[in-house]
């Protein structure tokens, strides 16, 4: 390993633990783009490999990917222009109670989307749309909790990709809607926070379609090494604008299509005792 190499490698392992250290005392913390620049595409996912791989060896398990930055509004709010993904662990979706640990959100904020599980490998080069299509064996609405460790969500492109694609938790809906009953790219989407409606948006706001976001996840995915698998929850990106959470309050979503409901899911940010 040449010397350039050596010094990458301790700028990811030192953001990394950067980030790792914000999570396990709930402090968030400098930006790591010190570390590793602020567009530097490969090593802000060795970062996140890192991470990743703490995690596993930790004894968590992958559960899906979350796309992220699909959205020209949330890449409006945040200052970036491309997307990028993070990974599910099994800790991550809120469980039945609906509370989550104490500590494990930093600065929460709601997003919705829909999520797709898969019912087939995306393991091909080239997979387009038509194949991602194929390999869903359904869709559900979902919330996705983002959340930063780092201060005041001050973020670049390679903040949030080191930081696990800024992920905190997710919610579910119980809906299992066949794509044979709707486009996903012509829904609608509101959301409330404690009765408000802060957020409107449509299937075509992620990426022009949440399925051109899938066939782009499984391209990448594949590029790193980690094909999509059967079984896997893909998160595939936020249909409108983030909307900051506080503790108490209660987000719902509803996606309609063609004037008919095809589902809401809800989530109150409360902490277990």
């Amino acid at each position: 390993m040449n010397a350039n190499a050596d010094v990458m490698t301790d700028s990811a392992q030192r953001a990394a633990a950067r980030l790792e250290t914000a999570a396990a005392t709930a402090v968030p913390c400098a930006p790591v783009r010190d570390l590793i620049g602020r567009d530097d595409i490969a090593l802000a996912y060795t970062v996140q490999r890192i991470g990743t791989e703490r995690r596993l060896a930790a004894g968590a398990t992958v559960v899906g990917r979350k796309i992220g930055l699909t959205s020209e509004a949330v890449q409006q709010q945040l200052g970036v222009h491309q997307p990028d993904f993070g990974v599910l662990f099994d800790d991550m979706e809120v469980g039945e109670d609906g509370r989550v640990p104490p500590g494990w959100l930093l600065q929460p904020k709601a997003e919705a989307e829909l999520a797709f599980v898969l019912g087939a490998d995306l393991d091909v080069e080239d997979v387009d749309v038509a194949l991602a299509r194929d390999a869903v064996e359904y869709a559900t609405p979902a919330l996705e909790i983002v959340d930063s460790r780092i201060a005041n969500w001050d973020i670049s492109f390679g903040d949030t990709v080191a930081d696990n694609a800024s992920s905190g938790m997710y919610v579910l809906g119980t809906q299992r809607l066949s794509l044979s009953e709707f486009s996903p790219r012509d829904v609608a989407m509101t959301m409330w926070i404690d009765g408000e409606v802060v957020s409107t948006g449509s299937g075509a706001a992620c990426l022009g379609d949440p399925l051109n976001a899938l066939a782009w996840l499984a391209r990448t995915a594949r590029e790193f090494g980690e094909p999509l698998r059967a079984g896997q929850v893909i998160l595939s990106g936020a249909l409108g604008p983030m909307v900051s959470l506080a503790r108490g309050s209660v987000a719902e979503v509803e996606i309609t299509a063609d004037g008919r409901s095809l589902g809401t899911v809800r989530f109150r940010y409360e902490e277990r005792a």
